[in-house]
């Protein structure tokens, strides 16, 4: 059994490769764990809150969630210590991966759901 990488939080790489097969396998628990905000599932790799939001923040950019998905995940970015930067930085990162339209269609929602009225005269 590999030792806990020093400082990073990370689980023994043993217990980390463990819930990657239980997950390949569809192990119902730790699926339903994993879903579930998997931080409960015993092992599993744990990333500091606001880097999990801004994560999340990013998968629901990809899919082209609602405001109200993006305005909930924004404000407990927020309230985790992100700022605006980090949260338009987001976009700026998954753009080479889910193209133009996305990114357009996404960005007006994310302004609304920061608070930003993007229809206002400038």
């Amino acid at each position: 059994m590999k030792a806990a990488q020093p400082g990073l939080g990370l689980p023994a790489m043993d217990e980390v490769e463990r819930l990657l097969r239980r997950l390949a396998i569809n192990d119902e628990e730790s699926v339903g764990m994993v879903l579930s905000n998997g931080s409960a599932l015993a092992g599993a790799p744990v990333l500091p809150r606001k880097v999990d939001l801004l994560v999340r923040l990013g998968a629901l950019v990809a899919l082209g969630a609602a405001t109200s998905s993006l305005r909930t995940t924004v404000r407990q970015a927020l309230e985790a210590g992100a700022t605006e930067a980090e949260i338009v930085g987001v976009v700026i990162a998954v753009a080479p991966a889910v193209g133009l339209a996305r990114v357009v269609s996404s960005a007006r929602r994310l302004a609304l759901a920061i608070g930003y009225d993007i229809e206002a005269d400038e």
